[in-house]
């Protein structure tokens, strides 16, 4: 698991940096015991997801990927377990 940064950033020297696309979740992973891809949209108790997080929702649900939006590690560990 590592914590993927979306969008773009610019370096003190000007240089435009390209990350992960618009709306891709905060944490992406794996699970060892069968590879599938993680991908977690973390929010607390009363955040909302933005336009660009929901077309990704939209577009990741029908595929064979464990994605969910997490807003406690309890969250996070029941996708990951549960699935």
């Amino acid at each position: 698991m590592f914590r993927s940064n979306a969008g773009t950033v610019q370096t003190k020297f000007g240089t435009v940096i390209k990350l992960a696309p618009k709306g891709w979740p905060d944490i992406t992973g794996f699970r060892h015991r069968d590879g599938k891809m993680i991908l977690i949209e973390v929010k607390n108790e009363t955040g909302k997801l933005r336009e660009d997080q929901i077309k990704f929702q939209k577009f990741i649900e029908d595929k064979p990927v464990l994605y969910g939006v997490c807003r406690s590690v309890d969250d996070a560990i029941e996708l990951i377990e549960s699935n």
